[in-house]
């Protein structure tokens, strides 16, 4: 006999919902729909443009997409360098960010002119790729390789384009640290992966303390 599942409280009463549509705006001191979404995987993506300028910048609206080929992307929300280079190139890097890099991360997120050497401005270490021209970060545990698939301008429900474009690509190679392989398992709850969480400032780390498992039903 399948095992009962614990009863969820109903709620009901919209009396006790904030109730807001985007379009007119939500009329709380932060924008809730990030929180929510979340905590979110960080993309931390490396560029290099046609004229070989290297860009590093973390972005919060990014996740894989697909297993075979392994698919990943990441939405930026105004035409930015790193959108600039992979348009031209066809190419990035994705690098995992770790408690240990946070504040360095967070370092390359500054707003500077187009040509800033991000590695430089957060003292991190570029090393070359094997199958693209972009390098990894050297501190990073684990780079994946990618070239784009494709590159969407994002529209809303009435077919009119967004300023967001969503860069898709394949992973076609993967560099993971072997400290963090456990009898050939990746060590999710060991790494010290970050994600990005509610309002301006929090993130969250995963840990052993926040796990728990499921099977699927058979």
């Amino acid at each position: 006999m399948p095992r009962r599942l614990p009863e969820v409280p109903l709620m009901i009463d919209d009396a006790d919902r904030h109730y807001y549509e985007p379009s007119k705006g939500h009329g709380l001191p932060h924008d809730p729909f990030n929180s929510i979404v979340g905590p979110r995987p960080i993309g931390w993506v490396s560029t290099r443009g046609a004229d070989g300028t290297v860009n590093l910048a973390p972005y919060s609206f990014f996740n894989g997409f697909n297993y075979t080929p392994p698919i990943i992307g990441f939405s930026s929300t105004s035409p930015k360098d790193s959108l600039r280079n992979v348009q031209e190139t066809g190419e990035f890097v994705w690098n995992l960010t770790t408690r240990e890099l946070a504040e360095r991360m967070n370092q390359s997120c500054a707003a500077v002119p187009y040509g800033m050497n991000e590695f430089e401005l957060a003292g991190l270490t570029p090393v070359p790729s094997r199958l693209v021209n972009v390098p990894r970060v050297a501190e990073s545990p684990v780079n994946f390789e990618c070239k784009v698939v494709e590159i969407l301008q994002l529209k809303n429900h009435k077919g009119e384009a967004t300023q967001a474009w969503l860069t898709l690509g394949e992973v076609v190679a993967v560099h993971i640290a072997k400290h963090l392989l456990k009898d050939g398992i990746f060590d999710t709850f060991g790494a010290g992966i970050i994600l990005r969480a509610g309002g301006p400032s929090a993130y969250a780390e995963i840990g052993p303390e926040t796990r728990f498992d499921m099977h699927r039903p058979r």
